[in-house]
């Protein structure tokens, strides 16, 4: 099969889950010796520009001329079956959506986030979930400040939004939308997708067990919890904080960085159970997490397919994580892990204790986790799945 595959990647080398996910699916769907085509911009390029540049950026948001022609360009000279488009803010712009259409191709596209219900991706406001822009009044943005927490950017956002609404670009423009979680799937036939058009699949890892690990640089207690990912509120650090404000018998290893990392750092050096190693090589972070007892998981807001997840149920670990998005469906109390209500600070040391006090538990829990791996998240499945859908949009008319 010929595809074109289109992504905005966050930053160049970025680990992003969306930016993973993109390169996993393009190797997994050349290696299967498909025909692929890539189509891809980074936020990188707008990063190093000059002032001018940017400006011209920006309006290309709205409507960009050159990502059009160059994407109608491709489809003239490549002809593919299927257009798969992952991540398309802030720099492709709706026009990308008319490209195809308009050579009589078929649109996939994979919904990383929630971004079709909130601009931001996050469904975060003041640290509270907000789906209010469901309606379509993206102007409150500005209001709030949403986007970057500036009302500047929130005014862009909500512009670049109000076109893709205008032209009803998601219902008109696509013809399948792969949702990552049941959540996701509810939010998007609210906001008044075609139900007919939503198939749920989700991401996939190589076995993280095959990784050739690096050695662990830092000196770490024999037994310890380890959280890793974002440092930042919508990944749940201020809650991992709170926590860990009441388990100052339980080490903890924290390996990311973000935009608390200076307010996290102050946090953890008053504390002597916890080991902050900031931003570490991902061959070096699998080895610790493969080490750890379980990962703990405070997210807060609306996860797609945490990757966080798939490496941690793959490495045999347990999850003790906010009940929320993803984990609301990929955790059975009891089973791979623990449930913990949002915001519930009491209830997530409990689990935690749980767990760390029942070495015997631990292991069992972290048995059914790689079990859960094996059967949901490995490559060959996700491949035959992501076929089935391209076939089925391709046959119809």
């Amino acid at each position: 099969m010929r595809i074109l595959l289109i992504h905005n990647f966050h930053r160049t080398g970025s680990s992003s889950g969306d930016d993973v996910v993109f390169r996993n699916e393009t190797e997994l769907l050349k290696k299967n010796g498909n025909e692929v085509f890539e189509y891809t911009i980074t936020n990188s390029q707008f990063d190093n520009s000059r002032l001018l540049k940017k400006l011209l950026y920006v309006l290309e948001m709205f409507w960009s001329v050159k990502n059009y022609k160059e994407i109608k360009k491709i489809l003239k000279l490549n002809k593919p079956d299927i257009v798969h488009i992952h991540t398309f803010f802030p720099l492709l712009s709706p026009s990308i959506f008319f490209a195809p259409r308009n050579e009589n191709c078929k649109v996939v596209v994979t919904l990383h986030d929630t971004r079709l219900v909130c601009p931001c991706a996050t469904s975060l406001r003041g640290g509270k979930i907000c789906n209010k822009c469901i309606d379509g009044k993206y102007i409150r943005m500005v209001k709030y400040g949403c986007y970057k927490t500036s009302k500047m950017q929130s005014l862009v956002a909500a512009g670049v939004f109000y076109i893709y609404r205008w032209f009803d670009v998601f219902n008109k423009y696509v013809d399948k939308f792969i949702c990552l979680n049941d959540n996701q799937i509810g939010l998007i036939t609210e906001l008044g997708i075609n139900p007919k058009k939503i198939v749920k699949k989700y991401n996939y890892i190589e076995d993280p067990q095959n990784i050739e690990f690096l050695p662990i640089t830092k000196k770490l207690p024999k037994r310890f919890v380890s959280y890793y990912g974002r440092i930042g509120e919508e990944k749940g650090i201020k809650i991992l904080m709170q926590v860990w404000d009441k388990l100052s018998d339980i080490p903890l290893v924290v390996m990311g960085s973000g935009p608390l990392e200076e307010e996290f750092l102050t946090w953890s050096n008053k504390k002597d159970n916890i080991y902050y190693l900031g931003y570490t090589p991902r061959k070096e972070c699998m080895n610790i997490v493969r080490k750890s007892e379980f990962v703990v998981f405070p997210s807060i807001c609306y996860e797609g397919c945490s990757m966080v997840v798939l490496e941690s149920e793959g490495l045999g670990k347990g999850l003790v994580a906010s009940d929320i998005g993803f984990a609301s469906e990929s955790i059975i109390d009891g089973v791979n892990g623990y449930k913990v209500p949002l915001y519930n600070i009491d209830a997530f040391v409990q689990k935690v204790r749980d767990l760390w006090d029942d070495i015997t538990l631990c292991k069992i829990i972290g048995n059914n986790a790689r079990t859960d791996f094996e059967q949901k998240y490995l490559p060959d499945n996700n491949y035959q799945q992501l076929m089935y859908i391209y076939k089925e949009i391709s046959l119809e008319r």
